[in-house]
């Protein structure tokens, strides 16, 4: 009985298992025995455990073309406000080392306040600008609590010099630690591309707001390799962009 009340709870969230990185197991997987990865039940087969992830046409990631974008809408011009230092539990939850932080830093587009839920890693960037793609990246995951609607944060890493905060994240998997999530960010981070999409794995849920920092933090190759240990392509492809407007600020 327990594990049916696990499932059916898992199965009314299901919407919402980007903010928690599908921590839990997705309603499918019970059904197939299967979960999806990146690997033998790969993006190509997740419209098995999601139809969205096969027919949205707001998926993402994509490849940002530069030249292609367009001047950025007054009301959604990004107000970062993520400087707190508060303590958070670091896992590694089968797809990516997760940062959740026991009080949350906000952002603030069209009006609207975002709640930062999360913060986690891809061992390269998801994205690409002008078919680039960086070393690695970190989604920082925010929900509005009142419409419920996500926006993601994507901060870019390059080779470079080392990153106190993911020294910390490194030395902190399976346990919580103090951190501040502002160090994440890139000293100027008031520059970005702005587009809808959706989450980048199952359920694929459309209809999230998408701010890529232009400019990226260094990381240290260590560390960048230490990430890729724990996963290596953990990617998903770029998907088609079906006439969606990239802005640009």
């Amino acid at each position: 009985m327990k594990k049916i009340l696990v499932a059916l709870s898992v199965a009314v969230v299901g919407s919402i298992g980007y903010a928690n990185e599908v921590s839990s197991v997705h309603p499918e997987t019970t059904k197939h025995h299967k979960h999806w990865n990146y690997k033998e039940n790969g993006p190509a087969h997740w419209d098995k455990f999601s139809k969205t992830c096969g027919r949205g046409h707001s998926q993402s990631p994509i490849n940002i073309a530069s030249s292609q974008t367009v001047a950025m809408d007054s009301r959604y011009r990004l107000q970062i406000d993520a400087d707190i230092n508060t303590m958070a539990k670091v896992v590694d939850n089968g797809h990516s080392i997760k940062v959740t932080p026991e009080k949350a830093g906000t952002i603030t587009f069209n009006g609207e306040t975002f709640q930062l839920l999360q913060f986690h890693f891809h061992g390269k960037s998801e994205h690409t600008v002008d078919g680039k793609q960086y070393d690695m990246v970190a989604h920082m995951v925010h929900q509005n609590p009142k419409t419920k609607q996500y926006a993601v944060v994507a901060v870019f890493f390059t080779k470079g010099k080392a990153s106190p905060i993911l020294d910390t994240i490194i030395n902190n998997v399976g346990d919580k630690t103090r951190l501040n999530p502002q160090d994440l960010l890139p000293e100027n981070s008031s520059a970005y591309y702005h587009y809808l999409g959706s989450f980048t794995t199952p359920p694929c849920t459309e209809n999230v707001q998408w701010y890529l920092l232009k400019n990226p933090k260094t990381a240290s190759a260590a560390q960048i390799e230490h990430f890729r240990k724990y996963y290596t392509e953990n990617e998903r492809p770029i998907q088609k962009l079906y006439g969606r407007k990239i802005e640009s600020n």
